[in-house]
């Protein structure tokens, strides 16, 4: 059996569609789904576009965050994040928003509390959830 939410190659996430329908059942917004297929699994699965991305690490709050430094020979990345170990978010920065990427650091997708209750709620296989 496929899992109903998965992570595909750069941080893509694709998703059954129960996890759809439960998506729209709760009236969630800045997202799209783009039919996709899996292979050697029946679908129809989607790709998880999340439309909203906020600036709202809180960097004090981190384990640890390392910038881009111009040694790292990357000039268009200086001072963007590099590395960030036990992502912390300022909520004031995020108040009212159920999912979104954080600017800086697009490879993690980030849920309100409610969708969390919802996904749990409802068995959506695949879904892993840390506390930011």
């Amino acid at each position: 059996m496929a899992l109903e939410f998965s992570w595909a190659a750069v941080s893509i996430p694709v998703v059954h569609e129960r996890f759809v329908s439960l998506f729209e059942r709760l009236g969630v917004k800045d997202v799209q789904f783009i039919p996709a297929q899996v292979e050697g699994y029946a679908g129809p699965f989607f790709i998880l576009n999340t439309l909203c991305t906020l600036r709202c690490i809180d960097d004090a709050r981190c384990e640890e965050v390392q910038y881009f430094k111009p040694e790292d020979e990357q000039p268009e990345k200086v001072g963007e994040y590099k590395f960030i170990a036990g992502l912390r978010i300022d909520p004031t920065k995020v108040e009212g928003t159920r999912i979104f990427r954080p600017w800086g650091w697009t490879g993690s997708l980030i849920i309100s509390e409610d969708l969390k209750q919802a996904l749990e709620a409802e068995r959506i296989t695949g879904t892993r959830f840390i506390e930011v």
